[in-house]
């Protein structure tokens, strides 16, 4: 059994494509302010969270004027000794 493409099969797949994508399009633009507001609002959850963490955090290690702490001695990194010969540069004229 042979199926061939006819010109009314073409036009159906045409508009169901366009009618896809305009329904997509007026979709989008009906949902898209609900989904901005729910994306802005999970952000401020975020920042809210996290600027509470560093509120905690400095009333935590809430130090008297002129208080000095350390919080991390850096590493120090060893020098290598051999790393050649020192070659003067001599400039040629």
């Amino acid at each position: 059994m042979h199926q061939y493409a006819s010109v009314p099969g073409l036009v159906k797949m045409i508009l169901i494509i366009l009618l896809i994508y305009f329904g997509v399009k007026i979709l989008t633009r009906l949902f898209s302010p609900f989904l901005a507001k729910f994306i802005v609002k999970k952000a401020e959850q975020r920042f809210g969270q996290q600027f509470g963490q560093y509120q905690n955090k400095q009333q935590e290690t809430s130090k008297r004027e002129g208080e000095v702490t350390i919080d991390k001695v850096p590493n120090r990194k060893a020098s290598n000794k051999n790393v050649g010969d020192y070659v003067d540069f001599e400039e040629i004229d």
